[in-house]
């Protein structure tokens, strides 16, 4: 486990200190997308054959890896593990995503729901130690979780939502309810996620893949506030070594300035943000995360390569030279979609490394 990094650009754009190029990896770049993935996915037999598996998740967590130039591996998991270890039976139905077999919506079920044992996640944690050995100092791992609003979303929705009907009736209705539920949802995270870190995780993210749907005030309510109490409950470092975190709220321009205050390291954006805005509300808080729009992927490799461009202009010079200062760490807006052609990445990763060194060049020292 304490094999020396050989490349630790990422973790050095997120301690805020200057790298030799903009360091990028990609939400879900072990996908669908890569037609080694769906090779690997075949032999498992199912998304949750592949996930439960350590063996299968090492192989498709290093996928990405071997294609492209990639500055972090993050481990090949789904944020709906936590909520399933709960007792909630999380399946996946070919074309429709997940369902639960339990929902959580009344005073019963939301009484009854408890911080799960994590023994009954050991199969992340072997997936975790499993990378880390297979990767040998080559990129650190990043391990993750959903946040609690999010899997709060699904639990009481029973699957993904397309207007959060029941989870925004509970909240308004009956919040004594929804603020129990999302303390256990967050303690359960803080533990996931601790126990990802004394297996091998090299930085967390939190995803609060579902915040943007709430309004001004009941977002600090019922996601912020939960996203806090996790960060509040992880451990800084592990054999000495600090451990960065992430908090990434997808639709949660609105309200940087005060997710700047939470104790993360990197705050993620998606493509509604303008990182030059971003930066000058963040101040000199945080390292960026972001934020190309990834249907641009789907445009020719030309326009793919002046739309990154466009992105590393937003953010404009990065820090250089010792002590820290802005730095930014390269991705998309949200998750690569399965439809990507795998050229199309190529040619992103290609145009973010060669121009971002040559925005160093010419940045004043």
């Amino acid at each position: 486990m304490n094999t020396p990094l050989i490349n630790d650009t990422f973790l050095r754009a997120c301690w805020r200190q200057s790298t030799p190029h903009t360091p990028m990896w990609l939400m879900r770049q072990a996908g669908r997308y890569l037609p080694e993935y769906c090779a690997t996915r075949a032999k498992a037999g199912s998304f949750m054959g592949l996930a439960t598996n350590p063996d299968f998740a090492t192989e498709v967590t290093l996928q990405p890896l071997e294609r492209y130039d990639l500055d972090a591996a993050i481990l090949f998991s789904d944020i709906l593990t936590v909520p399933d270890a709960m007792g909630l039976g999380l399946s996946f139905e070919a074309g429709e995503g997940p369902k639960f077999a339990q929902v959580v919506r009344d005073e019963v079920a939301v009484q009854a729901l408890q911080v799960p044992d994590m023994a009954r996640l050991r199969y992340v944690f072997d997936a975790v130690a499993s990378i880390r050995r297979a990767l040998n100092g080559r990129v650190p791992l990043i391990g993750f979780s959903g946040s609690p609003w999010t899997l709060a979303c699904y639990m009481v929705e029973g699957g993904g939502s397309s207007d959060y009907r029941h989870v925004k009736t509970l909240m308004v209705s009956r919040p004594d309810l929804m603020h129990r539920l999302l303390a256990v949802n967050a303690d359960a995270v803080a533990q996931y996620l601790n126990a990802q870190i004394d297996a091998g995780a090299q930085a967390v993210m939190v995803f609060d893949s579902w915040g943007g749907v709430l309004a001004d005030g009941a977002f600090q309510a019922f996601s912020l506030a939960y996203t806090q109490r996790v960060l509040a409950q992880l451990k800084p470092s592990h054999e000495g070594v600090p451990i960065p975190r992430i908090v990434f709220t997808k639709g949660g321009g609105l309200w940087l300035a005060e997710m700047a205050k939470l104790p993360c390291q990197v705050l993620g954006v998606d493509w509604t943000v303008n990182l030059a805005t971003a930066r000058a509300q963040v101040g000199d808080s945080h390292a960026l995360q972001g934020n190309l729009d990834p249907m641009v992927l789907f445009a020719p490799p030309e326009r793919v390569a002046e739309q990154a461009r466009a992105v590393l202009d937003a953010f404009g010079a990065p820090h250089v030279g010792s002590g820290t200062g802005p730095t930014h760490i390269f991705n998309l807006g949200h998750g690569i979609s399965q439809f990507t052609p795998p050229e199309h990445v190529a040619a992103l990763v290609e145009t973010v490394k060669s121009y971002s060194q040559g925005q160093r060049s010419h940045a004043p020292k």
